[in-house]
């Protein structure tokens, strides 16, 4: 039992330290995030694109496996 509670206190003790030290290392003046390259529209015409070609795929081939039913 003494064991845990000296391992705990000592867990308890670092945390602390590096909670009070650690954000004192960081710089306190931080660059910029950089301008993004893009929006997110190219992407999201891509995906769309990518769809309209699965649902044309699909559409083919049900229209076929219908018409191949029939006769």
């Amino acid at each position: 039992m003494a064991v845990s509670t000296a391992s705990f206190g000592f867990l308890a003790a670092a945390a602390l330290i590096f909670a009070i030290f650690l954000p004192v290392a960081q710089p306190h003046s931080l660059a910029p995030a950089p301008a993004p390259t893009s929006d997110g529209t190219s992407i999201d015409q891509g995906i769309a694109y990518v769809l309209m070609m699965v649902a044309l795929a699909l559409t083919y081939l049900i229209h076929n496996a219908d018409l191949s039913n029939t006769f």
